[in-house]
């Protein structure tokens, strides 16, 4: 048996129980219509492995026992699985260079509510930053049951909260691009020659610079998987019905509005929207959250 480590252009590279690392094939019963791996093989998968020759080849999936999955790009309705067999997520996310935008952070903890998997905010240049304002962030997402660090992977100030919330964890690492995800990887992993991402000077967006998911395995216990930064993040296997079961500062008044229909916008006897007049959603989390229904509603009255 062995854990994928990489998809490589229609292959895998594999890592071996013994800590081998292997370069193999796809069997074409794994692979769809299109000879493509598509979500059949992820990273984390684990997988039988079979030698035809000097050839190792992959002739079976253990089934997975979680995944993190978005909705792919492009027009077509359907998941991308990203990776698989996972302890938690890790959000990074800056303050500045690119600014702190709520909007990707709740989508991203949406989606692992679904999934149900923990999210940690790993809150970074933190150093650009008032530190009153990144605290007031972190508290607003611990009051959400997201639990979070304060931190710069530049200069390596908080790097122990974040490598005591991932030891003995597989991680997945997911942030805008130019958020220092991969600096932060590098500090967590060091020697791995993983590439900072710079931010455009004209734009304030991110370069990618990981073009692939690799899970990479630093220390015995310690499994951080990197992906290549977003633009854009869409749900998958959430709509408007359902999106207030993700947000726990709200889900507990579900139900309890006047209106069985209620869209928590401008009904009267919204149970919903007089929780945020109390103050137990954040402001940015309130926003976000009305900006994604609507989303998600399509226009829908």
């Amino acid at each position: 048996m062995a854990t994928v480590s990489r998809i490589d252009y229609g292959g895998v590279v594999l890592m071996t129980d013994d800590g081998m690392r292997v370069t193999a094939t796809v069997t074409g019963a794994l692979r769809g219509a299109r000879k493509a791996l598509g979500n059949t093989v992820v990273v984390g998968d684990r997988v039988a492995l079979a030698w035809e020759g000097e050839q190792a080849v992959v002739h079976a999936v253990e089934p997975r026992r979680n995944a993190f999955t978005r909705r792919a790009a492009g027009e077509r309705e359907e998941p991308q699985v990203v990776a698989s067999g996972l302890d938690q997520v890790v959000l990074v996310a800056a303050m500045r260079q690119p600014e702190f935008r709520a909007g990707l952070v709740d989508r991203i903890a949406v989606q692992c509510a679904h999934e149900g998997l923990p999210v940690f905010l790993a809150l970074n240049k933190v150093d650009l930053a008032d530190a009153q304002e990144a605290a007031d962030i972190l508290a607003e997402y611990a009051r959400a049951g997201v639990q979070g660090a304060a931190m710069s992977a530049r200069e390596g100030r908080g790097l122990d909260a974040v490598h005591a919330a991932c030891a003995g964890r597989r991680s997945l690492f997911v942030g805008h691009s130019g958020v220092g995800k991969s600096t932060l990887l590098s500090r967590l992993a060091p020697g791995l020659e993983l590439l900072a991402g710079e931010v455009n000077e004209k734009t304030g967006k991110g370069r990618h610079t990981t073009s692939h998911a690799l899970l990479l395995r630093p220390s015995p216990g310690l499994e951080l998987i990197d992906t290549p930064g977003v633009r854009a993040f869409a749900l998958w296997g959430v709509d408007a019905d359902t999106l207030l079961e993700y947000y726990p500062e709200l889900s507990p008044y579900a139900g309890h509005c006047r209106f069985g229909d209620c869209r928590h916008d401008r009904e009267p006897g919204c149970a919903v929207r007089e929780a945020h007049v109390r103050g137990e959603v954040g402001e940015r989390r309130w926003q976000s959250f009305l900006k994604l229904r609507a989303e998600l509603a399509g226009g829908r009255p």
